[in-house]
């Protein structure tokens, strides 16, 4: 999804530096968008890490204009059966990342009074879902940390949106079941919305846009009636009925990345 953002504001004129652990994918990747991209290492769970790595970016391009906190992890399975490796790893990437990152934008963009920064969440950070409950828990953190950041912003002329996106077609979402009313999305998707609100910015970015008045009406409607509608959608068996099988190479990736 990274590298589909990226290949997605090349057109615009964006200068742009690719972060991440793996740092031969990321090379690989800054060489197939061509332009002036490169490729830096970062663990982004290392909060000097990412100074550093918004350090350099500005050395060889420019002052950053534009921060996308957009790394995430996903493990699924029962809450009572989940070691605390994996809840710890989850809140180092999903959530401990975004507050390294928004903090390190925030400190560089608020004494130019301008800049965007870009938390990627999930529609998982408005809503429940079993059987992804702590992935659930980092993406209403990262909701409600860019809602807090929002309000602090308020007059400094740096902007701040939470992009929601439903599941994505990435290695995320490896093994996860689809139905009629409940289908993933491409990262294209996600890619364009992301282009759309650094063009004109607002806070909440739901993709896809309809999912905003679900959000709305489930919000008014009793929770008995808004589970029962989530029931009858499916959407509470995504997670329940992954395959384990199709998500075990990515999930070991994971743990051991």
């Amino acid at each position: 999804m990274g590298a589909t953002t990226a290949a997605a504001l090349i057109p615009f004129g964006a200068r742009i530096a690719i972060g991440d652990v793996r740092q031969a994918l990321a090379e690989k990747t800054a060489a197939e968008l061509g332009g002036e991209t490169i490729a830096l290492p970062l663990d982004v769970t290392d909060g000097k890490a990412f100074a550093g790595f918004l350090d350099e970016a500005e050395r060889r391009l420019e002052p950053v204009d534009v921060l996308i906190n957009n790394a995430g992890v996903m493990l699924v399975g029962p809450f009572e059966d989940e070691d605390d490796a994996a809840t710890t790893r989850q809140l180092e990437i999903n959530l401990h990342s975004v507050i390294h990152g928004t903090r390190e934008a925030v400190k560089r963009m608020r004494p130019r009074a301008a800049g965007h920064i870009v938390n990627v969440a999930s529609m998982a950070g408005k809503a429940g879902f079993p059987g992804a409950t702590t992935y659930c828990a980092t993406k209403h953190a990262v909701v409600g940390l860019s809602e807090a950041v929002r309000m602090e912003l308020r007059g400094s002329g740096v902007d701040i949106s939470c992009v929601m996106p439903a599941v994505v077609r990435t290695r995320l979402a490896d093994g996860l079941p689809e139905t009629k009313m409940f289908k993933s999305l491409p990262p294209d998707d996600v890619a364009r919305a992301i282009v759309a609100v650094l063009r004109e910015p607002r806070f909440d970015v739901f993709v896809p846009k309809s999912l905003d008045i679900t959000g709305r009406i489930a919000r008014l409607v009793p929770r008995s009636a808004s589970e029962w509608f989530v029931r009858v959608v499916g959407a509470d068996k995504v997670f329940t009925r992954a395959h384990s099988g199709a998500r075990a190479d990515y999930e070991a990736k994971v743990r051991r990345s």
